[in-house]
């Protein structure tokens, strides 16, 4: 009988030291985290096909003067995947231009799950926890995902939910958010939306942030639909704005945490900091350009913002900002990204930049990295200047600074956003997927290439990279056993 209770008290003490969550959120955001800096562990030494699984092919209309009906297929900027380990075993959360939000098996590539969106999804999702239910329950676990407004509907619709909660566990609708009609001529969701506890910070294609409530245990019938509470809403534009750049005052970006600052770059051409004790935007930093990318917190308490070549007279590149100085002293340095025609682009960075703070010690090298639609991968020491060196800056008048060059090379037109590890620079374009290696002396070396043609930001985990391409496939990528 003795030897029966040692055997129970055992089983429970192990039980306690070496149980796991039922859900463990490896990557719960685009760019990883709160600061838009980490992009997953242990990437891979060689790039070999692992699996993939077919994303399909879905139809949109162009915001273009003509409303271009094309087909899209796989899927594309921002699109990175979600990575979500459910009783030990990794699933990959994807959004596809077939329309479709899939649970995909990590180890497999097998579907576990699809939810039907009313049009592509362009966006990365996030995770929001909902920490009332239990441990397993299988709505613990939302994804909150955006897409375009819906093919087929007009820009004037009463009800456009371009932007919606989906359970990880079963793969149901939780509820719908209206994306209001306003002066811009979007009402698409591309960016992903900030968690901080039971609050979401979003920036919408209708140039508005608004912060809303995701549980759906408190959600309102409004349009007809279950649809989150809105906390707050605050337009990202000014009027001026909205003239300047012919209603293109869309948000496309994900804002980033620092402090007790959100900061989030915008369609309008304006870097706003939304202070969360006031509850105002009391920081503006005004670029001009229509940027896309996100704000890159750095480990200096910096930003990191990305700039096209829309709507300025200088050249884009990537601005690196102090926000705790004045609007008008706030830029440290500059990096242009030389003009260049590809597609509807004409230069500058589309994507966000790169960052490896998050994998190193306090004595080594914090390094950025971004591509442009030029086609040229740039690497640079982001808290080190060249010496004796200056560039102008978007506006094509004001000298700045520019950072000390680590690694530079060819990569073909891109609007993904690179991503670091800890020994590993990967970096995906139209003209493929590259995986460079660096040392402590941060000398780069191209160790693998693969062929695919990719818009979308990979992540990385456990010697695979997961990526979504544009013919039409969701990539597992990296070492096999």
């Amino acid at each position: 009988m003795k030897y029966t209770s040692l055997l129970a008290l055992l089983l429970v003490f192990f039980r306690i030291c070496f149980s796991q969550d039922y859900y463990e959120v490896i990557i719960p955001t685009f760019l990883g985290s709160e600061q838009r800096n980490y992009y997953g562990e242990n990437a891979p030494d060689s790039l070999n096909l692992i699996w993939k699984t077919n994303l399909g092919c879905g139809l949109t209309v162009l915001p273009n003067a003509n409303r271009d009906t094309v087909q899209m297929c796989g899927a594309g900027w921002t699109g990175q995947a979600l990575l979500i380990k459910e009783d030990g075993r990794l699933f990959v959360v994807q959004g596809a231009y077939d329309y479709n939000l899939r649970k995909i098996d990590a180890e497999t590539g097998k579907v576990i799950w699809e939810y039907p969106y009313d049009d592509v999804i362009k966006s990365s999702g996030c995770v929001w926890v909902d920490t009332s239910k239990s441990e397993n329950h299988p709505d613990r676990i939302l994804i909150l995902q955006g897409s375009r407004r819906g093919f087929g509907k007009s820009l004037y619709e009463t009800h456009i939910g371009s932007y919606k909660a989906v359970s990880f566990g079963t793969g149901k609708e939780k509820w719908q958010l209206d994306i209001p009609r306003t002066q811009s001529f979007s009402r698409d969701t591309d960016g992903t939306g900030l968690v901080l506890g039971d609050t979401v910070f979003l920036g919408q294609e209708n140039g508005y942030l608004t912060v809303f409530q995701p549980n759906p245990d408190k959600t309102v019938i409004k349009n007809g639909v279950n649809q989150p509470v809105v906390l707050e809403e605050y337009p990202l534009y000014l009027e001026e704005d909205v003239r300047k750049h012919f209603h293109n005052i869309v948000v496309e970006s994900s804002p980033s945490l620092l402090n007790n600052h959100i900061y989030i770059p915008c369609g309008s051409g304006h870097v706003y900091g939304f202070n969360r004790i006031t509850r105002t935007l009391d920081w503006d930093f005004y670029v001009g350009s229509d940027l896309d990318g996100s704000a890159i917190v750095t480990r200096d308490s910096c930003i990191l913002i990305s700039v096209e070549k829309q709507y300025i007279n200088g050249i884009g590149g990537v601005l690196k900002l102090n926000p705790n100085k004045n609007p008008e002293d706030a830029v440290e340095w500059y990096h242009q990204s030389q003009d260049s025609l590809f597609a509807d682009w004409a230069g500058g960075i589309i994507g966000s930049v790169a960052i490896n703070d998050s994998y190193i010690s306090e004595n080594e090298n914090a390094m950025a990295a971004f591509v442009g639609i030029d086609g040229e991968l740039h690497v640079v020491d982001h808290e080190f200047l060249a010496t004796n060196d200056s560039t102008t800056g978007p506006d094509g008048n004001t000298c700045y600074p520019i950072p000390q060059s680590v690694f530079n090379y060819h990569v073909g037109a891109s609007i993904s956003t690179p991503i670091f590890t800890e020994n590993r620079l990967i970096v995906a374009s139209y003209n493929g997927l590259f995986l460079f290696g660096y040392n402590d002396n941060c000398i780069f070396t191209l160790l693998d290439h693969y062929d695919i043609v990719v818009e979308a930001t990979p992540v990385v985990y456990n010697k695979k990279i997961y990526v979504a391409a544009r013919d039409g496939y969701l990539y597992c990528i990296g070492q096999k056993k």
